[in-house]
């Protein structure tokens, strides 16, 4: 049996001090890096103190309150779908490894997830219509302005009911779920009424089904950036899920169980992010299947344990690609949101495998707790600077890290050092320019290295030097658990 991860924490603080890795430190960085993100008028404590209120007056054109929120990356735009997996992930981080955090950060992780929570009600506040966006991104990425100066169109989006939005409502319905039980100790009454909104937006998501960028009005705005590429039916599947795991209701597992095959639930099970949830569901209703012995639900296990053979050399199955030195790699860009997401689920099957006292057949393998966190680890460490540059892709960790991140906020002079407001194309010269950012966005994990671990400091290559707050929203749990146990593997 483990010790509490309280006690842990101090047991291995001299370990710690002597390791390569500080995940204590990384850890309050990653959390730190969303004050970063911030929409909204800014509250007194805020502690990334460069940043100053911005889009305070969203959603006035339409005749709601908008402001907060969170920016997804490097630009000022709010796109609720990744907002809403973000905020799932950093609440799914506190369910299962809050516990292991330092009090002061796990104070700090239930903030960040409320600064996304109290914006997600908003948008679901009115019946049969969700708010899926603010923001013109063809207007602000034409732009390289702060967010305080922005002057581009405030555009609101929404979907109203009979049109479908199964994927932001789906996936608003997971945040607001999850949300609920990390909140439920500290603020049971805001837990409540998280719940309460995760149940209606379910209904709208299951009764009007189809994606959101399905509508033309919506098509324009969100894609080709946040369109819904793999399908709205897994957003279904993990709405209920985590409806499922807030409530303990069985109406949803029966919905899991009659839905699962017609949703899809064991389609493109080797992905996991902002747009396909198909792992992270797997992994999620496996619990059910590890500890509480729902056969019923088996088929879930299967292919979330399929898709974590493909991760172990040793089995026969493996097939998932690594670059040289060692990290999961996927094309597209922003290829640390793969590290970090698939760590998380590596580390949170860990323990739902041995809580069970359970292993997973891998063909030529068995494997077992240990293994699954070995090989995060490894991500982790890359991540944070044991790779073939010697960098920390978390900016402000370590000494060598990123200085010239794809951000518009970070890489033009704050409004404190330079009050007057500096439009659009004003911008250019900082974006165009060879100097690291003037203001550090501590605890931004940017897209990280090409498949051959080549990393060129270079703002103009978002796909590379990009933040966003979906690499990080997983980070958290991660980290909080080898802050804990740093020789867990």
């Amino acid at each position: 049996m483990k010790l509490p991860c309280s006690l842990l924490l101090l047991l291995f603080t001299a370990a710690a001090a002597s390791s390569y890795q500080d995940y204590a430190d990384a850890l309050s960085k990653c959390i730190l890096f969303f004050e970063g993100q911030r929409s909204g008028y800014l509250p007194p404590d805020q502690r990334m103190t460069w940043r100053g209120d911005s889009a305070v007056n969203d959603g006035s054109t339409a005749g709601i309150d908008l402001s907060g929120g969170y920016y997804d990356a490097g630009d000022n735009v709010k796109f609720n779908f990744p907002m809403a997996y973000t905020v799932t992930m950093l609440s799914w981080s506190v369910v299962e490894f809050g516990y292991c955090m330092p009090p002061a950060e796990y104070r700090n992780a239930l903030v960040a997830i409320k600064w996304g929570t109290d914006y997600l009600l908003r948008t679901v506040s009115q019946p049969n219509r969700i708010f899926v966006q603010v923001g013109d991104p063809w207007k602000d990425h034409n732009c390289w302005e702060r967010p305080e100066d922005m002057d581009t169109l405030r555009t609101v989006y929404a979907v109203d009911a009979p049109n479908p939005a199964s994927d932001v409502a789906g996936e608003t319905t997971a945040a607001l779920a999850a949300a609920s039980m990390a909140c439920r100790s500290s603020d049971p009454g805001y837990s409540y009424t998280l719940l309460q909104a995760a149940t209606s937006v379910f209904q709208f998501a299951d009764n009007y089904r189809g994606a959101y960028s399905d509508n033309s009005h919506i098509r324009e705005g969100v894609c080709p950036f946040y369109c819904d590429f793999d399908g709205y039916q897994d957003e279904l599947l993990w709405g209920a899920a985590w409806l499922r795991r807030a409530t303990q209701n069985d109406a949803y597992l029966d919905y899991l169980h009659d839905n699962g095959k017609t949703l899809g639930a064991d389609d493109n099970i080797n992905e996991f992010g902002w747009d396909n949830k198909h792992a992270g569901l797997n992994v999620l209703v496996s619990k059910e299947v590890l500890e509480n012995n729902l056969d019923s639900l088996q088929t879930y296990r299967a292919s979330a344990e399929s898709f974590i053979c493909t991760l172990i050399p040793e089995s026969s199955s493996y097939h998932t690609e690594f670059t040289p030195g060692g990290l999961i790699y996927r094309p597209g860009g922003s290829n640390l949101q793969h590290a970090t997401s698939i760590s998380f689920l590596l580390i949170v099957y860990a323990n739902y495998l041995e809580r069970s006292d359970q292993s997973i057949n891998c063909g030529q393998a068995i494997v077992g707790p240990s293994r699954l966190r070995q090989i995060a680890q490894q991500q982790v460490n890359y991540i944070l600077g044991e790779n073939p540059k010697g960098m920390s892709y978390m900016v402000g960790y370590s000494n060598v890290y990123p200085q010239r991140i794809h951000h518009r906020g970070s890489s033009i002079p704050s409004i404190h050092d330079h009050p007057s407001s500096i439009a659009c194309k004003e911008g250019s010269i900082y974006f165009n320019s060879s100097d690291p950012n003037p203001n550090v966005l501590v605890g931004a994990v940017v897209g990280g290295p090409e498949e051959d671990d080549t990393y060129e400091d270079d703002r103009a290559d978002f796909k590379k030097s990009e933040p966003t707050t979906y690499i990080n929203a997983p980070f958290v749990g991660v980290l909080a658990y080898f802050a804990a146990y740093p020789n867990a593997s």
